[in-house]
């Protein structure tokens, strides 16, 4: 078998030159992710595209992305204008390229053309799959449920330190013209670029961990260019904010960008000084609500008031007839008993006086002078009266009381009863 003369590297590059060169005659467009994107000082675009697989984890193929700077800078600038959006990594593109190899630093795809369309439907897309994944997970609307707290005055703010959105934000909630009343605070946040998700997740995981400070959070970002709102397009940032134990109102945008982060918010402004309007729009409801039931309570009490005097006017004027009335009833009562106690005062005496009559006439009927007037005697004995022969002895002195004299005997012999001397 003849082998063939070995090909120098030089010499089989050239060869794939040429025959890229016929394959690929005129630009062709292709689809891909861009993993690098950059440009350099001198204005040239430089950067990769790639094609994952089905999971999104392994990369399939990738090729150099090459646009010199006038080309570059007239693309890019329609790009961000149609799609809002700045070419950087991580968004899906459809260029329009021509296929160029070169001996020496082989294929490269040189960019001529993009479609803005398709990196706006990408986008689309991919918001749509983050939402429909939050409502599978059941905490799209979590945030949105929250009750807002009728006093919302302790305000936790996830914002750029020394940002104009915030200090925007601030002038406007402090220094309002009806004397509203807040406390703010800044949690520091990266809000463009590479490193939102994570900076904007640990400043609420911050607040998260002292959540009874504060009434709500309020996400805001002024100043920045509407192509940095892609970052705030993150399942992670999103899945956060739906689930936050705190309602959070977000103002990262304009009028018509619309993000998934203002989809579970529980209130999406534009700006951060709309952000600070809707705080004390909040407010005023709340103070209009108070003044009204306080105007509701004097009323009332006026009303109570005016009741109350004129019961006290009609109780005045019945007063006298009432005492009248009370004092005839009270004096028809006195004069009943007094006759009632008369009466039977005279009763109870003549009773008691009947009674000493009769007490009277059985003192009179028992006193001994009248018994002894009838001719009755009172015999006495060593200071005692004699009623029974037995009391004596013979010999014992005895004094017989009369009517008008007393006689003194002396016992010779006693008699005793015939019923004694029969016992």
């Amino acid at each position: 078998m003849t082998k063939d003369p070995p090909l120098t590297l030089l010499d089989l590059n050239c060869h794939i030159q040429q025959t890229l060169d016929d394959a690929f005659a005129r630009p062709c467009w292709v689809t891909g992710e861009l993993s690098e994107a950059r440009q350099a000082s001198n204005g040239h675009f430089y950067g990769e595209l790639i094609q994952k697989d089905d999971s999104g984890a392994g990369v399939l193929a990738r090729a150099r992305i090459t646009c010199w700077a006038r080309t570059f800078n007239l693309l890019h600038l329609r790009f961000m204008q149609e799609s809002g959006q700045k070419l950087q990594a991580g968004i899906k593109v459809l260029l329009l390229v021509q296929v160029t190899f070169h001996p020496a630093y082989g294929l490269s795809l040189s960019m001529q053309d993009i479609d803005s369309g398709y990196t706006m439907g990408s986008m689309l897309l991919l918001r749509r799959q983050i939402l429909r994944q939050l409502e599978a997970d059941g905490i799209l609307h979590d945030n949105k449920t929250l009750p807002l707290p009728r006093t919302t005055s302790r305000i936790a703010i996830v914002s750029a330190e020394g940002a104009a959105g915030y200090g925007d934000f601030c002038d406007q909630l402090l220094h309002n013209e009806y004397g509203l009343r807040f406390t703010v605070r800044l949690f520091p946040a990266v809000m463009q670029g590479q490193h939102v998700e994570e900076s904007v997740i640990a400043a609420l995981e911050q607040i998260a961990g002292q959540q009874t400070e504060w009434d709500a959070v309020v996400i805001i970002r002024g100043g920045g260019a509407t192509a940095d709102l892609a970052c705030f397009d993150s399942y992670p940032l999103a899945s956060c904010v739906a689930q936050f134990p705190l309602p959070v109102i977000v103002g990262i945008g304009h009028d018509r960008d619309t993000t998934v982060l203002d989809e579970v918010a529980h209130q999406r402004v534009k700006t951060p000084t709309a952000a600070a309007a809707f705080l004390i729009d909040h407010q005023l409801v709340e103070l209009s609500a108070l003044q009204s039931l306080c105007t509701t309570i004097r009323q009332l009490a006026g009303m109570q008031i005016q009741q109350g005097l004129h019961s006290l006017r009609q109780l005045t004027h019945a007063l006298p007839l009432l005492f009248g009335k009370a004092t005839m009833g009270h004096r028809h009562h006195t004069d009943h008993l007094a006759y009632r106690f008369s009466h039977a005062s005279a009763g109870l005496l003549r009773a008691q006086s009947h009674r000493l009559d009769l007490l009277e006439q059985q003192t009179r009927y028992n006193d001994p002078q009248l018994q002894l007037n009838r001719g009755f005697s009172l015999t006495v004995a060593n200071g005692h009266v004699v009623s029974d022969p037995s009391q004596l002895k013979s010999g014992d002195t005895i004094e017989t009381r009369l009517a008008r004299g007393s006689v003194h005997s002396t016992v010779t012999t006693i008699h005793p009863h015939p019923k004694d001397t029969k016992q």
